[in-house]
């Protein structure tokens, strides 16, 4: 789920820059870090949306589980689930451009911060978003220490360009494998014997 995650926030970011600047597809899903590879033109005047990392929501960790569905008792393995840092970093050809580019982004979050099935339109053209039946997540500004932006970019190992970080939360990833089914008890019955001392 965290890449349909991305997908989904890719998409409508991208529609709301284009309504402001009549940029069409101006965002696009790729490792930042490749920016200035001649072999890889996609992110040429594009901003450039990327996976910066990934931590688990400890409190959400001790989920039961157990399920019961239908008349049935489903065992399987709780859930994960994750927080994602998705950075967005302005790659185009005019410094001002970037700079527009990265406040519109700030608007677009600051309007809409709560992404649902509800809210959120998928759009038909993602394959990946077809089998998508409900999510939810809540994206919130996340702003570095100066030496934190160091090891960014750093870590990146290119140019630092005009950027902002936001924290997606919580992302759900779940696998359909089942440990075991069965029927629920409902019912205990025995004898008791009387045990005297």
């Amino acid at each position: 789920m965290i890449y349909e995650t991305l997908e989904i926030v890719k998409d409508q970011v991208s529609k709301y820059l284009e309504q402001k600047t009549s940029d069409a597809n101006l965002v696009v899903l790729e490792n930042v870090s490749k920016y200035d590879n001649p072999d890889i033109n996609t992110m040429n005047d594009k901003v450039v949306l990327s996976l910066l990392n990934i931590e688990e929501e400890v409190a959400l960790k001790n989920n039961p589980n157990v399920k019961f569905k239908n008349g049935e008792t489903i065992y399987k393995n709780p859930a994960v689930h994750v927080n994602i840092f998705a950075l967005f970093a302005a790659n185009r050809t005019t410094y001002t451009s970037a700079l527009r580019d990265v406040s519109f982004i700030i608007e677009f979050f600051q309007s809409k911060k709560i992404f649902t099935q509800v809210n959120t339109p998928l759009n038909p053209a993602i394959p990946a978003l077809s089998n998508i039946k409900e999510f939810r997540f809540i994206a919130e500004l996340y702003t570095p220490t100066f030496e934190q932006l160091n090891y960014i970019w750093g870590t990146l190992g290119g140019k630092a360009l005009p950027a902002v970080l936001y924290k997606i939360s919580v992302v759900k990833v779940e696998s359909t494998a089942l440990f075991e089914k069965g029927t629920p008890i409902t019912e205990i019955s025995g004898t008791f014997n009387n045990i005297t001392k």
